[in-house]
């Protein structure tokens, strides 16, 4: 395994064309995607936008100041003749304070809520981001080690294959053994086919990620610590998700939202109480014929007025043919369906936590018994080679053999990346997932 992994690099910069690239790391890649992924910048304009409705949501508490004017150009038309023409003014002010409005005060709280909610939703996004730039990452590095297990085993077939031929040639073996070799390298070349798509694939996810092409990335080192989750509690693991998860976090204030906005619709058959002052003033340029008079012609007389006025204002919906009562009915039924969704997002995330960390459990043992099987197979492979040479092991054992080491390589690194990104996502649903673990995970790479 020690040489293929010597070769990923060199053949992923072949496969595409490239040249004195300098390759790229998990955290190169995960600091684009903070800037250039479509998924993430959208949770982000989204919470922007949802940050707003609490200053919406608290301004219906506080005063509100209103502004009005206008200008009126004035003709008066008696028998068709232009009596007179003036220009009048106007403007109004007007103050209003809530006293008592129970609809605003659950409407803030909702609104409270559920800019909270968004928070917890952008922070559950920003720790996905983590999970999902890693399984890309490592999603390529999976396929230039399937391919280059296939091109390693298609090589290595091809070679048994001209043996098998030349042997035939003179007389050593049948021509079953030519065929059973043509076979398993017509095989061969098309897992090798369909890994070389796979990797075109693999790279293609984690171009749309970040926007942009990538030609060559840092391979996962020998360095690698296989250790089992800690805490060693599957249940203790469910606590710290209860506490910590930004989903549930985020259903949690969702269900208070939802449970203000059903208090809202209910004080809706309360009185609302409001204290409102105005002010307004007025100006008529109107031509006075009765007064002075100068060359024949009127002289305009302004005439302002003015009024101040401060009130309290009482309103009680009494009767609106149900609307009041079924407004509240449906604001109710909200809530409770709220609180459903909520509920079956905490079962969620327990049931994600408990296989999560079962998952972590199991990929432990594996990559151990990986680790063993690479030995296994390479010393059976050693055996087989000898039993070949001196006649005891045909080609099709010494095939056989060689698929299995490579098998074995394979898997081996399949069960690494499986392990890192378990625990990724073991971290992600217990709500613990941070940068530093990806900061962990770069420092194995070169």
């Amino acid at each position: 395994m020690n040489k293929m992994n010597k070769i990923s690099k060199s053949l992923f910069i072949l496969i595409f064309s490239t040249s004195s690239l300098l390759a790229e790391n998990l955290l190169d890649i995960y600091n684009e995607a903070l800037k250039n992924d479509p998924t993430f910048k959208a949770a982000e304009y989204s919470y922007l936008a949802d940050k707003e409705l609490v200053v919406q949501g608290r301004a219906s508490l506080l005063p509100s100041l209103t502004l009005s004017g206008s200008t009126n150009w004035n003709e008066y038309y008696q028998d068709k003749q232009l009596q007179q023409e003036y220009n009048s003014f106007s403007s109004s002010a007007r103050l209003t304070q809530p006293l008592f409005r129970l609809d605003s005060w659950f409407q803030f709280k909702q609104s409270k809520s559920l800019t909270n909610a968004a928070e917890a939703e952008f922070a559950y996004e920003q720790q996905n981001l983590l999970v999902r730039t890693a399984e890309l990452y490592f999603g390529v590095l999976r396929a230039i080690d399937n391919l280059n297990a296939a091109m390693s085993e298609e090589k290595a077939i091809k070679k048994q294959l001209d043996q098998a031929q030349q042997r035939y040639e003179v007389g050593l073996s049948a021509i079953t053994g030519v065929q059973e070799a043509q076979l398993a390298y017509d095989l061969s070349k098309a897992s090798r086919i369909n890994a070389e798509g796979s990797l075109f694939s693999a790279r293609e996810a984690l171009n749309a990620l970040i926007g942009r092409e990538i030609f060559s990335l840092d391979e996962l080192g020998e360095g690698l610590l296989i250790e089992s989750p800690a805490p060693s509690s599957k249940e203790e693991w469910v606590d710290i998700a209860l506490e910590n998860n930004y989903q549930l976090k985020a259903a949690y204030l969702k269900k208070d939202a939802a449970k203000s906005n059903a208090r809202n619709a209910a004080s809706n058959h309360l009185p609302k109480i409001d204290i409102v002052g105005s002010k307004s003033e007025s100006e008529t340029n109107q031509f006075n014929y009765e007064g002075l008079n100068f060359n024949g012609q009127g002289v305009p007389v302004p005439e302002v007025t003015g009024r101040r006025n401060f009130a309290i204002q009482f309103s009680m919906p009494i009767f609106q043919s149900g609307a009041v009562s079924s407004r509240r009915k449906q604001a109710y039924a909200q809530y409770e369906r709220t609180n459903e969704n909520t509920l079956f997002t905490q079962r969620k995330i327990i049931q994600d936590v408990r296989s999560g960390y079962s998952n972590v459990v199991t990929l432990v043992a594996n990559v151990t018994a990986q680790k063993q099987a690479v030995i296994s197979a390479t010393s059976a492979l050693e055996a087989t080679q000898v039993g070949y040479k001196v006649g005891t092991r045909n080609v099709v054992d010494l095939l056989q053999a060689e698929k299995n080491l490579y098998s074995a390589e394979k898997n081996l690194a399949n069960a690494k990346y499986d392990y890192i990104l378990a625990n990724l996502r073991l971290d992600l649903s217990a709500g613990t997932i941070t940068p530093g673990d990806l900061v962990s995970i770069n420092n194995l790479l070169n």
